[in-house]
């Protein structure tokens, strides 16, 4: 694979993640809605929107490259918040998975807002890389 397309690639797998999971939400709201209910967080539906905007949202700027470095920090931030909110309960195998697998996306993730989104991105085509 030629290098030019290591970062596009490694967008687009990050945001999968992202994509599938905001999507899952918003198919399922009562089922997300409970979830939120469960963990205690205040206002459910602010953040279930908040949690669709920023999974559904910033997946998509990420694949296009758009404020890519900007996007990736949020999507970050996000990974690990979610790790600590709902994938806490590390004596659960399955929890310990999801949380190592939200922290290694978040490093994925930082790895973009320090390197940028790469030559196939619009940040590149707006001399943003």
């Amino acid at each position: 694979m030629p290098a030019t397309l290591l970062p596009v690639t490694g967008r687009v797998l990050m945001s999968a993640l992202f994509l599938v999971s905001g999507v899952g939400k918003l198919a399922a709201p009562a089922a997300t809605l409970a979830i939120i209910r469960a963990a205690g967080l205040p206002l459910p539906e602010v953040s279930f929107a908040a949690a669709a905007l920023v999974e559904v949202g910033g997946g998509l700027l990420l694949i296009a490259g758009y404020r890519a470095r900007i996007v990736a920090l949020v999507l970050a931030a996000f990974a690990v918040a979610t790790a600590l909110t709902f994938h806490s309960a590390l004596a659960d195998q399955n929890q310990m998975f999801h949380f190592l697998k939200n922290l290694a996306v978040a490093g994925g993730l930082l790895q973009v807002a320090a390197f940028g989104a790469g030559p196939l991105s619009l940040d590149a085509r707006q001399g943003r890389v």
